[in-house]
């Protein structure tokens, strides 16, 4: 009545279709737990006499200084990408190659790693501005 073939592929479909939601929904779950345990944190630390405001500066995880160099980055990503991507026409690499992602790759990498250099250099330029303005 059913061939294999036709559930076999019917089956890949629907599990591949499963990862995203499934990772999405425990993403979701995660972040609630973790919202419960601030919550609950939080009021044991009110109870035990802190300041409301106070707990909450206790409790909230302190932000990534490197998120302000987010584009920086992403730029460089891509300009690498581009860059890979530029190689592979000059030498006349064809999309079938593994030497086409292999230079696509490479590029990333050496974009990301400018991002690094830049990164270091400017934020060892803030530190020793604070250092002056102490």
């Amino acid at each position: 009545m059913f061939e294999t073939v036709a559930l076999e592929g019917v089956l890949a479909i629907g599990l591949s279709l499963s990862i995203p939601i499934v990772a999405i929904l425990m993403v979701f779950i995660s972040s609630m737990k973790k919202k419960k345990h601030d919550t609950e944190l939080r009021l044991a630390l009110i109870q035990a006499g802190t300041d409301a405001d106070t707990a909450k500066i206790l409790i909230e995880e302190p932000h990534d200084k490197h998120e302000k160099y987010g584009p920086l980055r992403m730029g460089c990503f891509f300009a690498g990408a581009a860059l890979g991507a530029v190689c592979n026409g000059l030498f006349g690499v064809s999309s079938d190659d593994i030497y086409f992602w292999m230079a696509i790759a490479g590029g990333v990498g050496v974009g990301l790693i400018i991002a690094f250099v830049i990164e270091y250099k400017l934020s060892k330029k803030e530190q020793e501005g604070q250092k002056e303005g102490l």
